[in-house]
């Protein structure tokens, strides 16, 4: 039985406008954060999901609350869908960091990932374990699930089989309150959209 499983990205903050590491950093949306969330509830009305998931964090509960107030969806929230601590890295862009720390990342971000930050393989385990438990909590359903940039992109290469290395090289960036879209089956899951724009479809028209 299919399970439709879209992950969205938060809305924007003061941080991420600037690209700036955020990832243990509980900072709320900005105004255009709140613009997006609002868009994102737009989307969901459309989508009509029967269920709503959040990481703990307050910008991803900030995003959601617009449509679980809309649908009347209380969120379930998961920490194991907390964005990655980036350690040396919360607050600052790559080009602040250390010269040989930015190019060992780039060049490796898992292997080499930043000191005193999580490790990603261990954050895409945990994120991988509750997408399995969301697709057989709600089986034949459709689940929108708010979470974060990297803590997506790792899962999305966790999910294909792809190297979680090549995370950054194989996956852009996901713009805020951007969809990733999976098709979950108990022997399989499918990748059915990526960084999709939370708009109606009438709006694309």
């Amino acid at each position: 039985m299919k399970t439709v499983i879209v992950l969205a990205r938060h809305g924007r903050t003061e941080w991420h406008h600037g690209n700036r590491y955020t990832g243990a950093t509980d900072l709320p949306i900005d105004d255009v954060g709140r613009q997006q969330a609002n868009q994102l509830r737009e989307w969901a009305e459309d989508f009509a999901p029967d269920a709503l998931w959040s990481s703990p964090m307050l910008r991803a509960r900030q995003t959601a609350t617009p449509t679980a107030e809309a649908l009347g969806l209380p969120p379930v929230v998961d920490a194991r869908l907390r964005e990655l601590d980036f350690g040396t890295a919360e607050g600052r862009m790559l080009s602040e960091l250390p010269v040989a720390v930015a190019k060992a990342f780039e060049l490796d971000p898992v292997g080499h990932h930043f000191p005193g930050g999580e490790d990603p393989a261990a954050a895409a385990e945990r994120v991988y374990e509750v997408f399995q438990q969301i697709g057989k909590e709600h089986a034949g359903q459709k689940v929108l699930v708010v979470a974060h940039n990297t803590l997506i992109r790792l899962l999305t290469c966790r999910v294909l089989g792809l190297p979680l290395r090549d995370y950054r090289r194989l996956l852009p960036a996901l713009g805020p309150a951007a969809l990733v879209r999976f098709r979950w089956q108990p022997d399989t899951v499918g990748l059915e959209a990526y960084n999709v724009p939370a708009v109606r479809m009438e709006k694309l028209a």
